[in-house]
């Protein structure tokens, strides 16, 4: 059976239930960036939400709605690190028991944030073995009720309540002439339209994917799902092999230009955060800072609007790639 696709409304019925749990975080802006690139661009700050990240707001959207029954048995959800997070804290402070699927080479900040939350990790191979199998087999056994990372109806209109709280804290001033987001599975940016659609419909709406992984891109001007294999980048939260089935569908009707961002913009785009805003992005939430960079001449003057998705990524690891002498920030 066709999962039936969720609407604005169930965004904003989202909105009223993650409200007091997860953060309404602050749209920031730099002088200094606005004159590099001849724009006003205004920071939604996902990376300053509880556990670092946006996947708070679709976590917790989707174990609250829980029956009794469900928050009994537990929850399993496979993620290379914020949606694990998020699903654990999600989980401790529902008092629901986590298992969370995730790949042996994860950022090792993210596997000891998720079991510091509460939750038990199953690690895996990403590139030889299939996390939704052994995600399906733990229900199987168990009796687990999954919570994937995109394709879900709660996780999108949970996930869209970022975007809808950008709309409402620009509006006043102008509104959004465009607005990038970061694109692995499709969650982030199948809920921002959702979003657009019904507050900003004159937004233009940019999905940015790693280079090396331009799964979305291919799907969606193909009209099919497509699938690749693991990509090699650092932006290991949109290190997915195919975009969801139900994001797809969104995202089809609402026909976003979808566009990509080299790690070397990603490493630029971090060193741009931290030095001018001194802010800790990841490399996942870079991709709409790197990827506006390339586009901001045909966006000349307008009012542009960034999606930092996350900031989760270890401090030896941020120092390492800001510490490359091959970046072309300036």
């Amino acid at each position: 059976m066709t999962t039936a696709l969720p609407t604005f409304e169930d965004v904003a019925s989202a909105a009223a239930r993650i409200a007091g749990r997860a953060h309404r975080t602050p749209v920031l802006r730099s002088r200094l960036i606005d004159e590099q690139l001849g724009l006003k661009v205004l920071f939604k700050c996902e990376n300053l939400q509880r556990m670092g990240a946006f996947k708070f707001r679709g976590a917790y959207n989707a174990l609250s709605r829980f029956t009794p029954a469900q928050r009994r048995a537990g929850v399993v959800a496979y993620s290379s690190g914020n949606h694990a997070q998020a699903v654990a804290l999600c989980a401790r402070i529902l008092d629901v028991p986590a298992t969370i699927v995730m790949p042996r080479d994860a950022p090792a900040v993210k596997v000891a944030a998720t079991l510091g939350y509460g939750g038990q990790v199953v690690t895996y191979d990403r590139y030889g073995e299939d996390r939704e199998a052994i995600g399906q087999a733990l229900v199987e056994r168990y009796g687990l009720t999954l919570v994937p990372p995109y394709d879900h109806p709660h996780i999108v209109a949970g996930q869209g309540t970022a975007a809808m709280e950008l709309f409402e804290d620009t509006a006043e001033e102008g509104g959004l002439d465009a607005l990038f987001v970061p694109l692995g599975g499709g969650g982030l940016l199948s809920g921002t339209a959702l979003a657009a659609g019904a507050l900003a419909p004159d937004c233009r709406l940019f999905g940015v994917e790693p280079e090396a992984g331009n799964d979305a891109q291919r799907s969606l001007r193909e009209g099919r799902i497509v699938h690749i294999d693991t990509p090699q980048t650092i932006a290991d939260g949109a290190q997915v092999t195919h975009i969801g089935e139900l994001n797809f569908r969104i995202l089809r009707a609402a026909a976003p230009e979808v566009v990509t961002a080299s790690d070397a913009g990603l490493v630029d785009a971090m060193r741009l955060f931290a030095t001018y805003m001194k802010l800790v992005v990841e490399p996942t939430g870079c991709l709409g800072l790197a990827a506006l960079r390339t586009h901001a001449e045909a966006l000349h003057g307008r009012r542009v609007g960034v999606l930092v998705s996350g900031g989760n990524i270890d401090p030896a690891r941020f120092a390492e790639l800001l510490a490359n002498t091959g970046s072309t920030a300036g």
